[in-house]
Parts: structure tokens; C-alpha cells; sequence
């Protein structure tokens, strides 16, 4: 892969538009056969598993996820791109030009999507890309790679500039301490996966995807906007990372909160609440299940990524007390407020470590393509290099090209 990956630098910008838009237009094509790779994958996957709703492909998806490639495609390239320029006191010209990685490994479990998303990202950019996806979706994987080699045949481009590894354990490890093959790896999926991921790689490792998601319903918020956010920020799509799983509340507003959950409850949400919210719930006859949770279980049920119909509530006294449980259990991925207060909303995004902090928004907005960069290779729960969803500028690094006259140095 090393080597395919040295011929991307070659190609023009005009052809790797053309490669894009070319492999969108296969993607409308060849519809049956995705999907028909796709059924078989499902048909091993139990409906009531989580991951199922990642898993699956439907001609809708397939038709979002080919405008999205249309989109990464007519995106600017930042590839070459000089972000810095200054002319030392001896004449020495000096520059920033963002150049690839190389070789970009991602390693992901059931979201075959992520395999389109993967790869148009890192061609644009120059990257040749090297994948481990699960089991779950070996079969969907291998058909749309077997696709993508098609249409790279098809343009004249190494076929080599994408490789699918086997759905093993094995090859996980094999791609983590593959040093001097691949300059990257980018592990997308739960937290077991991204802690074995940290725990085992000998190459650079950008972390992303795992979340434990909060929205904050402050003393000031509004009722209806909250139920409409927290509506859309929980069920829009239960099993994706910036999925809603804890809504703190202000003790002040917990008359709110049959309102803000009523939609919850059409929808079966399964409510985990401590015992003030569970009171007034029960009450009111929250008519979903609803758990009230005891001091023993708060680590377990607080701290869960629950990527279902299942939601936590936690009443607190303060923003103090919203911000304190979001540093205990909050994965720095996406959180949320709800507030008319300025001064609280502005001083929740101050205090909050997260990759994206939102003033009366949901959390569902965290999206490569929601935040126009078109696609996403992954969203990074990290301070150190990207944050948030990383698109086309993600995944480039940068040299330093110097410029002389003769000068040395004494």
C-alpha cells in the first residue's frame, strides 16, 4: 500500500472529481448488489441488537451517502494548501504546505457506510486507505469495496490505494502495530473497541466516535424548544454517537418534565431517573418504562453510551451541578444547554470539555456533512490534533518547504 499510495500524488484534482462523481453514479447503479450483501449481514444481526440501525442499507441511505461523495468531491482540496508563510532575518523563505499522511488505517465495526465515507475522504486528500471492518458487516464491506476497485480500474488509478483486511481479531492487531505501513489509524466505534485500540497500537491513533451525550435543561429553559431538542437529540437515530443518553435538569424545572418527555413516551423511551424525576414522572403517568435509579446504580446507568430507546435523567441544584456530572461521566464528545440566560449558555460552553458544545441545538447536529465539510472519517474525542468531525483538513499534515539563496548557518 506504500507504494499505491505515492501514484495519488500524481493525479490531478480534475481526476479525482471525476473519480468521485464516477463512483456516486456506480453507487446508484449497482443499488441491488449492495444491498443484497447488505440483507446477508442483517439476516446474521438480531433486530433488537443496537448496532442493527448502523448496520443496515436501505436505497435511501445509498442515495445519501452518493450525494455525499457528489459533495466531498466539489469540496475545495486542501491538499497543497500553503497556511503559512514568513521570511526569516537571513533571507530563508519558509512555507506550511498541508501534504498526506500516506497510508490512513481506519478500523470500524457495523457501519459499512463508513467504508464510502473512508475512502473518498482519503483519496481526495492523497490518502490510500486500509480497512478493518466487523464481522457483522464483513459482507456489505467487501461488496462495496469490490465496487470501488471497479471504478478505480475504470479511471486508470491503482486498484492497491484501498485494501480490505479480514474480519479478525488478528488483523486488528496486525494493522495496530504495523509501524513503517500505516502513518495512521482511526478506530470508529464503542468504547472497547477505542480503549483496545489505545492500549494495543504502536502507530499514531486519533480517537473518536465513543460518546456519552448530555443535554442540560437549565432553570431558564424553554419548555417547548427543550421537548423538540431533547425529542430529536434522543430518537432521531438511537444508535449513533451523538445520540442523546442523559438529560440533566434544574431542580427549579422539574414541574417541566412530563412535558419535555412526552414525545419520549410515544416513542417507548425507557427512562433511568433518580429519584426526584422519577417521582414526578411516575406521577404524571410517564406511560414508557421507567426505572428509578438507586445510588448503586448511578456509575453504571450515567455512565452509558445506551445507543437504544433508553435515556437517563439527573436532577441537579445548579449549572455547577450540571457542569460537575458532565466532568464525571461525559466522554468530550458532544453536550448540549438549553437556556434563554446568555450568561449561562456562554458560561456552559466555556466550562464544558467537549468537541462541540451547543446552545439550544441537539447534539444530532454533530455530523462531518451537518457542519459542511461534506463527509466524516470520524468524530475526534481528543485535544491533540483534530477535534470534532474531521473531514478533508483532518486528514492532512504538513512540511515545511524552505527556500535559500545560499545561506548557512554559523
Amino acid at each position: 500500500m506504500r507504494q499505491a499510495s505515492y501514484t495519488l500524488s500524481h493525479l490531478k484534482e480534475s481526476d479525482r472529481t471525476s473519480l468521485l462523481i464516477s463512483l456516486a453514479d456506480a453507487i446508484e447503479s449497482h443499488m441491488p448488489q449492495i444491498l443484497a450483501a447488505n440483507a446477508a449481514d442483517l439476516e446474521r444481526m438480531s433486530k433488537d441488537n443496537p448496532l442493527y440501525d448502523r448496520l443496515q442499507l436501505d436505497e435511501k441511505r445509498l442515495l445519501d451517502i452518493a450525494a455525499a461523495l457528489r459533495d466531498v468531491a466539489q469540496l475545495p482540496n486542501p491538499l497543497g494548501e500553503v497556511f503559512s508563510a514568513k521570511t526569516l532575518h537571513n533571507g530563508l523563505r519558509l512555507r506550511k504546505q498541508r501534504v498526506a499522511y500516506g497510508v490512513v488505517g481506519v478500523v470500524y465495526e457495523a457501519r459499512p457506510n463508513v467504508t464510502f465515507d473512508v475512502f473518498a475522504l482519503c483519496f481526495k486528500t492523497g490518502n490510500a486507505c486500509i480497512l478493518k471492518g466487523g464481522k457483522d458487516a464483513d459482507s456489505s464491506n467487501r461488496a462495496i469495496v469490490e465496487l470501488i476497485k471497479g471504478v478505480l480500474h475504470e479511471h486508470g488509478v491503482n486498484e492497491n490505494v484501498i485494501c480490505l483486511m479480514p474480519a479478525t481479531h488478528e488483523a486488528t492487531q496486525q494493522m495496530l502495530t504495523a509501524v513503517g505501513y500505516i502513518d495512521l489509524c482511526i478506530p470508529r466505534g464503542g468504547r472497547r473497541l477505542i480503549d483496545f485500540v489505545r492500549k494495543t497500537a504502536r502507530i499514531p491513533v486519533i480517537e473518536t466516535g465513543a460518546g456519552v451525550v448530555h443535554t442540560y435543561f437549565d432553570e431558564f429553559g424553554s419548555t417547548a424548544m427543550g421537548a423538540r431538542i431533547i425529542d430529536n437529540g434522543k430518537t432521531r437515530r438511537v444508535s449513533v454517537c451523538n445520540a442523546l443518553d442523559c438529560l440533566i435538569i434544574h431542580k427549579e424545572r422539574i414541574g417541566a418534565l412530563p412535558q419535555l418527555l412526552a414525545p419520549l413516551a410515544q416513542k417507548h423511551v425507557h427512562i433511568y431517573a433518580d429519584t426526584p424525576a422519577y417521582r414526578i414522572l411516575d406521577a404524571n403517568g410517564y406511560t414508557a418504562e421507567l426505572t428509578e435509579v438507586t445510588r448503586d446504580m448511578e456509575d453504571e446507568v450515567y455512565g452509558t453510551e445506551f445507543m437504544s430507546l433508553t435515556m437517563a435523567v439527573r436532577t441537579v441544584d445548579s449549572l455547577d451541578g450540571a457542569l460537575r456530572h458532565i466532568r464525571r461521566y461525559g466522554s468530550g464528545h458532544s453536550e448540549a444547554i438549553i437556556t434563554d440566560s446568555e450568561h449561562n449558555a456562554r458560561l456552559f460552553q466555556q466550562q464544558v470539555d467537549a468537541a462541540c458544545v451547543y446552545w439550544n441545538a441537539p447534539t444530532s447536529f454533530t455530523d462531518g456533512g451537518e457542519f459542511g465539510l461534506g463527509a466524516e472519517i470520524g468524530i475526534s474525542t481528543q485535544k491533540l490534533g483534530p477535534r470534532g468531525p474531521m473531514g478533508l483538513e483532518a486528514l492532512t499534515t504538513y512540511k515545511w518547504l524552505i527556500d535559500g539563496d545560499g545561506q548557512t548557518r554559523q
